[in-house]
């Protein structure tokens, strides 16, 4: 242990050497080689260089500085398609990957002890659980809305990602873990156990709907719930066809009908016999998402057809008889058919529940609640104004409050202010991501633009995606949700950055010495004998200083020294 300690200190020392004393050991060498520049014959070796390079024509030079030229240009073109491949400099990447633990570097990667493995642990986690991509509360209908979008532009506006993400939602929410042991079809006659026989509505998903919901082909799809429905009333099947065939909002709202008429029969059934074990209760577990995911769908089926108020009442009763079911955050839902009313009381009031540092917070939340504010102070607030008085405590709380959002989420002013163009949001979205942003602004842009000076309050946010100096109220902004953006949102969108990346020094250093000796090859050929002189001249002057220096060191030592030390 002694040992070890030692050499570890030892080591120590050395890095230490190495990162401080670099400069005393440079200037040591000069003094050195100034001292020894008799014996080592420096000067008759200048004079011979000095007289190779005074026999050097023009077109040398041109062909050297030409040379440069390319060589840096090749290094530059190289560098850009890195960094626009990777993200960073691979001279960077190369210098502190290879070249900073040679040169005794410390290793921040690696934990020194358990406090700082759990800490890394923490971070990473945390980093996932940020990055984690939520089901978009107010997502699209796929054959009213999506398809049509499609049939209309020829584009596609969902990724395959974000379907298939859909479909293991569908999944999970449809589905337990006792379904295999139901009747494969009704065809089948075949005699079951006295515990599975049950009424045929009690079964909302049968197993031809299982196989649906992982049929890659819409039409697969849609043909298997038709296939569904021809066994029985099966409230999934009126679920697939509600969101995927039904080519206009009425004709969905029929059919989640029938799929509420059969989910409330299923639920009740299985209801009274959760508590007889397990399987009873995955199944109760199973047919309170069904009826859930089908009462909020006819609430957006309301909203859309401008029954905005008849949308309100369902999302309360719903949210009043299901409290423990935030996964489907049906109060951002609320939240923007309250809007639409302009009841902000209301709105407010909502906020107050769910605006907690417990809650994982939304850019619906954060940017709702900045709205509100911005309301009580944008028709008389003037930035003039307010620079010549200060801020008022209603002015302050109302920048706070957009400083706060901005920070959540950095990419929203850009769609807010039109700055960017949107799209159709996807069916997921990553919490302060682009795809968020471009959700929260597709349905909320019309409600910022009601609400008088509140988008003029805005403007001054208007640099974003740029890093806030103002903030730090949240996690630092996760570095994984360009990647995840890019997997939600379609290929034909320009995914926003934040922050935005600033090109690595060595990428400008490159075009500035490729763009400086390509114009130095220039001009020496076309101006060889004016080149020379001012190279000359700019020679001089560089060695001036030095040569000063010089001769101050001979004036001040005695010549006796110098003679003993030339001649060591």
């Amino acid at each position: 242990m002694a040992e070890a300690g030692f050499l570890e200190q030892l080591k120590s020392c050395m890095v230490w050497s190495w990162t401080y004393l670099w400069t005393v050991w440079f200037f040591f060498m000069l003094f050195l080689v100034y001292i020894l520049r008799v014996p080592l014959k420096i000067n008759d070796n200048l004079s011979t260089v000095s007289m190779f390079l005074n026999t050097l024509t023009p077109k040398f030079y041109v062909a050297l500085t030409g040379t440069s030229s390319l060589i840096s240009g090749l290094i530059l073109i190289f560098e850009w398609w890195y960094f626009r491949k990777y993200g960073t400099s691979f001279i960077e990447q190369v210098s502190v990957s290879h070249l900073r633990p040679l040169l005794g570097g410390v290793d921040n990667s690696t934990p020194s002890n358990s406090n700082t493995s759990n800490g890394d642990a923490d971070s990473s986690r945390q980093s996932v659980s940020e990055c984690k991509v939520w089901r978009n509360p107010l997502n699209l209908f796929r054959g009213a809305e999506y398809n049509r979008y499609t049939w209309v532009t020829g584009r596609e506006p969902l990724t395959y990602y974000d379907m298939n993400l859909s479909a293991q939602d569908h999944q999970t929410f449809f589905t337990c873990d006792t379904d295999h042991m139901r009747p494969a079809d009704a065809k089948n006659n075949r005699v079951l156990p006295s515990f599975q026989v049950c009424p045929a509505a009690e079964f909302p998903l049968s197993p031809v709907m299982q196989k649906a919901w992982r049929e890659r082909n819409p039409q697969a799809r849609i043909s298997a719930a038709h296939e569904a429905l021809e066994l029985n009333e099966c409230a999934t099947a009126f679920i697939l066809l509600a969101e995927e065939e039904a080519t206009t909002i009425v004709e969905a709202e029929k059919l989640f009908k029938q799929a509420l008429k059969a989910g409330e029969g299923c639920y009740r059934r299985s209801q009274q016999l959760q508590h007889h074990g397990a399987q009873y209760e995955a199944q109760h577990r199973r047919d309170t998402n069904v009826l859930v995911y089908i009462k909020r769908r006819l609430a957006m089926c309301a909203r859309k057809l401008g029954r905005t108020r008849e949308a309100v009442k369902m999302m309360r009763d719903l949210m009043k008889e299901f409290p423990l079911l935030s996964m489907f955050n049906i109060h951002e839902n609320l939240l923007e058919a309250l809007l639409e009313l302009q009841a902000y009381a209301d709105v407010q009031a909502v906020l107050a529940k769910y605006d907690d540092i417990s809650l994982p917070k939304s850019a619906t939340i954060c940017y709702t609640a900045a709205l509100l504010k911005a309301r009580a102070v944008s028709d008389k607030f003037s930035p003039e104004a307010a620079s010549r008085r200060g801020l008022s405590t209603a002015e302050m709380n109302a920048v706070e409050a957009i400083h706060r959002a901005v920070e959540f989420n950095p990419h929203v002013p850009k769609y807010l202010l039109e700055m960017k163009s949107l799209i159709l949001p996807p069916e997921h979205i990553l919490k302060r991501g682009d795809s968020e942003a471009i959700a929260y602004a597709f349905f909320h842009l019309q409600h910022w633009k009601r609400v008088e000076g509140a988008l003029n309050l805005l403007h001054s946010f208007r640099m974003i995606p740029y890093p806030l100096e103002k903030g730090h109220l949240f996690y630092p902004y996760p570095i994984c949700t360009e990647t995840a953006d890019r997997e939600l949102l379609p290929s034909f969108h320009e995914v926003s950055v934040y922050p935005k990346k600033e090109l690595p020094f060595f990428i400008l250093f490159t075009a500035g010495l490729c763009s400086f000796t390509a114009m130095l090859a220039l001009l020496t050929h076309q101006f060889p004998e004016l080149m020379g002189v001012f190279a000359k001249a700019f020679l001089s002057t560089l060695f001036a200083p030095l040569n000063f220096v010089m001769e101050k060191v001979e004036s001040i030592l005695p010549s006796s020294l110098w003679h003993q030390l030339t001649r060591i």
